[in-house]
C-alpha cells in the first residue's frame, strides 16, 4: 500500500501540464521598483521607525501599498512616511494621496527626486492557476539577520518568495487572490507578480495558521487596483499578452528560421529545376534552328551553283561564237551573273551557323527571362520609406509601450536623416541608454528583411550607471559623415559588452513601404 500513492504521484506529475516558470532576470527588474514603507516618528532629534511595509512604483514619484502600512501616520500628523528604494540611493518622504481602506489600498506621492521605474500590471481577469512571486520586506527576515530596526533606512533588496495561485475568491468585501507564496509582517503592500514580473495583486495579508494548517496569503486583485489608480488620475502601464519566456520565444524563432529556410531551400530546388527545364528546352529549340538553318544554307548554296553553272554555260557558249557574231555585251552580262552566283553560293556556305551558336543560343535565350523586370519585386530602392506594425507573436513585452513605428531609412544606416545607425558583425544597430530610464535598448533593423527588433535590458540602478558613464565615453557620428556606421559600430562596443546575455523585453516590427497618406 505504501508504493501505490508514491506511484500515483509519479505518473500524476508527468501528465499535469508544464507550468510557466519564472524569469528571474523579470522578477529581478520588477523588484527595482519594490520601495520599503517606513512609518518614521522623531525622538529628541533623531529619527525613530515605528512601523513597516511595502511598496511599488505605479508612476515615476507615485506609490501603492497597502492602506493599514499608513494607519499610524494616517492617525498622527508628527508621524512622516519615508520610502526607502531597493536599488540604492537617498531615502524621500512621501504623502498619502488616496486611501482606501474597503480594499486595503492606498496611493503615496514621493516629494523628493526620486524616480522609480513603474511596474506593468496584468490586464484582465485575475490568474486562477500558475506560479506568482512576492516581493517585500517581512520583518522576520531582518530579524533573522541580526538587524536592528533602525537598519531599515538602508537600502536592501527585497526578499523574493515563491508559490503558485490557489484561485480567486472575495475576501472582506473586495476581490483578492489567494496564493501560497509567503509573505510575512512588513510584506504588506509588496506586489504578486506573474512569471513575467507583471503585477497580478498588491499582499496584503495571510490566513491563520491555527493547528499547523497549510498556510495561504491574500492579495487585493488588480480588479480592485486598476479602477483605484484610474480614480486617482494614475493610468498605469497595463500588458494583458500571454507570458512566454524568452527561451520560449528564442526557440519559435529558430522553428521560424527553419521553416524559412525549408521553403527557400524548397523555393530553390523548383526554381533549378524550373532553369533546367527551360534550358532543355531552349537546347532543343537551338540544335532544331541551327540543323535547320545549316541545312537551307547548303541547299540554298547548292541552288546557287546551279544557276551559276547555267550562267556559266551560257557565257560559255556566247564566248565560243565567232568573234564577229559575238555579243560582248551579253557575254560580259553572264560572266559577271555568273562569278556574282558563284561568291553568294560560296557565302551562303560559308555563313552557315556552326555548331557553337547552339549554345550562345541557349544562352541568350536563358538570359532574356532574366531581364525581364518582376512586377511583384520591383527592386530595392536607395531609401525606404517604412511603415513598422509590431508583430505580437514574435515578441515579448512586460512593461514597455508597443507603439506602431514610421521612419525614413537611408542606405547607408541613418533613421530620419538624424539618428545614425552602427554596423558591426552584419548588423545595424544603435544602443540608447537614456537618462530618464533605468533601462538601455538596443535598436536593430534588418533592410533586406524589413524587420525592425528593439531588445530592452531592465538594468539595476548600478548597472545603468556603469552604461551611462560607458555610454558618456563617445559621441555617436552624425549621419552623412565619413565612414559613420562603421565607427558607430566600433564605439557601442563598451556599451553592449556589459549587458546581459539576455534581454528582459524583445519588439518586433515588420516593415513594409508607406504610402503617400500615411
Amino acid at each position: 500500500m505504501g508504493r501505490l500513492p508514491a506511484l500515483l504521484a509519479v505518473m500524476l506529475a508527468l501528465l499535469a501540464p508544464t507550468l510557466a516558470q519564472a524569469e528571474p532576470a523579470d522578477i529581478d527588474a520588477a523588484a527595482r521598483g519594490v520601495v520599503r514603507v517606513v512609518i518614521i516618528g522623531e525622538e529628541s532629534g533623531e529619527l525613530i521607525p515605528i512601523s513597516h511595509g511595502t511598496g511599488f512604483a505605479v508612476a515615476g514619484d507615485q506609490v501603492v501599498t497597502n492602506a493599514h502600512v499608513l494607519r499610524d501616520a494616517l492617525r498622527d500628523d508628527e508621524l512622516r512616511i519615508g520610502i526607502i528604494p531597493s536599488g540604492g540611493g537617498e531615502a524621500v518622504y512621501g504623502q498619502p494621496v488616496a486611501v482606501s481602506p474597503r480594499n486595503d489600498l492606498a496611493l503615496i506621492r514621493i516629494t523628493g527626486e526620486l524616480r522609480l521605474p513603474p511596474l506593468a500590471l496584468v490586464g484582465g481577469v485575475p490568474p486562477d492557476t500558475g506560479e506568482v512571486t512576492s516581493v517585500g520586506y517581512p520583518m522576520n527576515v531582518d530579524r533573522a539577520q541580526g538587524l536592528a530596526f533602525s537598519d531599515i533606512f538602508r537600502s536592501q533588496p527585497p526578499v523574493k518568495s515563491r508559490g503558485f495561485v490557489s484561485g480567486t475568491r472575495p475576501s472582506r468585501q473586495f476581490d483578492t487572490i489567494l496564493h501560497t507564496a509567503p509573505i510575512a509582517r512588513g510584506s504588506s503592500g509588496g506586489p504578486l507578480l506573474d512569471p513575467c514580473g507583471r503585477v497580478v495583486g498588491v499582499n496584503s495579508f495571510g490566513a491563520d495558521n491555527d493547528g499547523g494548517d497549510a498556510e495561504f496569503f491574500f492579495a487585493v486583485s488588480n480588479r480592485e487596483l486598476l479602477p483605484f489608480l484610474r480614480a486617482n488620475d494614475v493610468e498605469p502601464r497595463v500588458n494583458s499578452s500571454v507570458c512566454r519566456s524568452m527561451a520560449d520565444l528564442d526557440e519559435a524563432e529558430r522553428e521560424r528560421l527553419q521553416r524559412e529556410q525549408i521553403a527557400a531551400r524548397a523555393d530553390l530546388a523548383e526554381r533549378s529545376a524550373a532553369q533546367r527545364a527551360k534550358r532543355e528546352r531552349a537546347l532543343l529549340e537551338a540544335e532544331q534552328g541551327v540543323i535547320l538553318e545549316r541545312e537551307d544554307r547548303v541547299f540554298l548554296a547548292f541552288v546557287l551553283l546551279l544557276v551559276a553553272f547555267g550562267l556559266g554555260q551560257w557565257a560559255l557558249s556566247l564566248w565560243r561564237q565567232p568573234e564577229e557574231e559575238r555579243d560582248d555585251t551579253r557575254l560580259r552580262i553572264a560572266g559577271g551573273a555568273t562569278i556574282v552566283v558563284v561568291l553568294a553560293a560560296l557565302a551562303a556556305y560559308l555563313t552557315r551557323p556552326g555548331l557553337d551558336e547552339i549554345d550562345r543560343r541557349v544562352a541568350a535565350a536563358m538570359q532574356e527571362d532574366d531581364d525581364v523586370p518582376n512586377v511583384a519585386d520591383p527592386g530595392e530602392p536607395s531609401e525606404l520609406a517604412l511603415q513598422c506594425t509590431l508583430i505580437p507573436e514574435r515578441s515579448r513585452i512586460t512593461s514597455a509601450k508597443a507603439e506602431d513605428l514610421a521612419f525614413d531609412w537611408t542606405p547607408d544606416g541613418c533613421i530620419n536623416e538624424r539618428t545614425q545607425y552602427g554596423f558591426a558583425g552584419g548588423t545595424w544597430s544603435r544602443v540608447f541608454v537614456p537618462n530618464s530610464e533605468d533601462a538601455v535598448s538596443v535598436n536593430s533593423f534588418d533592410p533586406d528583411r524589413r524587420i525592425f527588433r528593439v531588445e530592452r535590458f531592465l538594468l539595476p540602478r548600478s548597472a545603468m550607471i556603469e552604461a551611462r558613464e560607458a555610454r558618456g565615453k563617445y559621441e555617436a557620428p552624425q549621419c552623412g559623415t565619413t565612414e559613420a556606421a562603421a565607427r558607430l559600430g566600433e564605439l557601442q562596443g563598451e556599451v553592449l559588452g556589459q549587458l546581459p546575455r539576455q534581454a528582459n523585453e524583445r519588439l518586433v516590427y515588420e516593415c513594409s513601404a508607406r504610402t503617400g497618406s500615411d
